[in-house]
């Protein structure tokens, strides 16, 4: 097989087809863009509004649903579009911080992938706790949510289709 883009992700790719042949795909899968790690899921989408959104639009980002997009803009002028979840399989990197939030009430910290460390997006917590948690803690309040930039990642059905049969093995 040859892989058509993205050559740090063929293995993960070859891995993926393999999952879906035998049924055990999620379309509602997102993958990290730079290494194919699983990063979050469908079902863990929570649409967190932010009044600081320079703009939103409904997108079908993940599987076909519809989700809420929003654009935002970082003090040194760079523009991100972000969905919100629940939770993602990223790193957080403590400690938490309020300045220049996009979400008001909230404290930010960087979030990467844990397996490439690309920068994937932020994870908000309530501005009033303590400016380190731990995974529990985070994933077991409602108060809190990841933010993961669009670019970043990656469909896992769209993965599956980047492999295509080299000319020798066509009929």
């Amino acid at each position: 097989m040859v892989l058509i883009k993205f050559p740090a992700v063929l293995c993960v790719v070859a891995l993926l087809c393999e999952r879906v042949r035998f049924g055990l795909g999620c379309s509602g899968l997102l993958l990290c863009r730079s290494c194919g790690h699983e990063v979050a899921e469908d079902t863990d989408l929570r649409f967190v509004p932010s009044r600081l959104a320079l703009s939103h639009r409904n997108d079908t980002v993940i599987g076909g649903k519809r989700v809420a997009v929003q654009l935002f803009e970082n003090p040194q002028g760079f523009q991100f579009e972000v969905v919100t979840f629940k939770r993602a399989d990223v790193l957080k990197h403590w400690p938490a911080d309020s300045h220049f939030t996009w979400y008001p009430g909230h404290a930010w910290t960087v979030a990467t992938c844990p397996r490439c460390k690309t920068h994937l997006g932020w994870a908000f917590q309530p501005s009033d706790w303590p400016r380190t948690v731990n995974r529990e803690e985070f994933e077991g309040s409602d108060q809190t949510f990841v933010a993961l930039i669009v670019d970043r990642l990656l469909q896992e059905h769209f993965a599956s289709t980047l492999l295509m049969t080299p000319k020798s093995f066509r009929s």
